[in-house]
């Protein structure tokens, strides 16, 4: 139960007896036999709003950045920690800033990697059960009650983004920037996988099956670029962003 003694719920923070049984999300997302959510949820609009005009606001002048993306439970010693280190260093080099989910592990590192390479260190994170606020490595943090509004800050303010070797969360945000680039809802927004060895059997499975199969197309294969370069991986992006500027798109929208 330690785990559970610091709690942040947005900007609140909540200790020992005051930790929720139930995030903020869960209680918007759970069925209710009563009727109650007819005078509740739409009060609720105003808490989402207020969350993405506090994260607009605050994101609004950032400059261009990347959000690298990976498990919250590698540690220092950790091969992945030590690449997200070095992909946040590279990063600032090439003039981004580094925006994470502002938690432990590979998020950590990425962050520690921008903050001492001097660079602009963003922490976005969000309630949950088995998560005590910020790692102390982002030098501009917010923290979000709903996930989908912490969502959209990665993608309208991220040039691109870094998937380095991680569980379910990484792989929701890399299918969901997938999915937005294959669809056209954004464009020019270069992914990354970093960790061949890790993500080869994903690739694997994608070509030999899902392709195979016909449920997706060659050139959707082509959004994924795979290394294990920090260098090689901060060139793709610059020369992504090149691309973008010489089409006429905003840096931007």
């Amino acid at each position: 139960m330690a785990s559970r003694q610091i709690y942040q719920k947005g900007p609140v923070t909540l200790r020992g007896s005051r930790v929720p049984r139930t995030t903020t999300d869960q209680r918007l997302l759970e069925s209710r036999d009563s009727r109650d959510w007819v005078h509740t949820d739409p009060w609720r609009v105003l808490r989402i709003q207020a969350e993405f005009v506090e994260g607009f606001g605050t994101l609004a002048e950032l400059g261009p950045a990347v959000a690298v993306f990976g498990s919250a439970r590698t540690g220092p010693e950790h091969a992945a920690y030590r690449m997200a280190e070095e992909v946040g260093a590279e990063l600032v080099r090439a003039g981004f800033g580094v925006i994470t989910g502002g938690g432990p592990g590979t998020m950590e590192g990425a962050n520690k990697g921008a903050a001492e390479a001097g660079g602009t260190s963003v922490g976005l994170g969000i309630e949950l059960p088995r998560e005590s606020g910020l790692n102390s490595y982002a030098n501009v943090g917010i923290n979000f009650r709903y996930f989908f509004v912490r969502k959209t800050m990665f993608v309208k303010y991220a040039e691109g983004f870094v998937v380095l070797p991680g569980g379910v969360g990484t792989l929701d945000e890399l299918f969901e920037a997938l999915t937005l680039v294959q669809t056209g809802k954004i464009t020019h927004f270069p992914i990354v996988l970093m960790g061949t060895t890790f993500w080869a059997p994903l690739l694997d499975w994608l070509r030999d099956t899902v392709l195979a199969e016909g449920m997706i197309s060659p050139e959707d294969l082509d959004l994924l670029r795979v290394t294990d370069s920090a260098a090689e991986a901060v060139a793709w992006i610059v020369e992504s962003q090149d691309e973008r500027r010489g089409s006429g798109f905003s840096t931007r929208s």
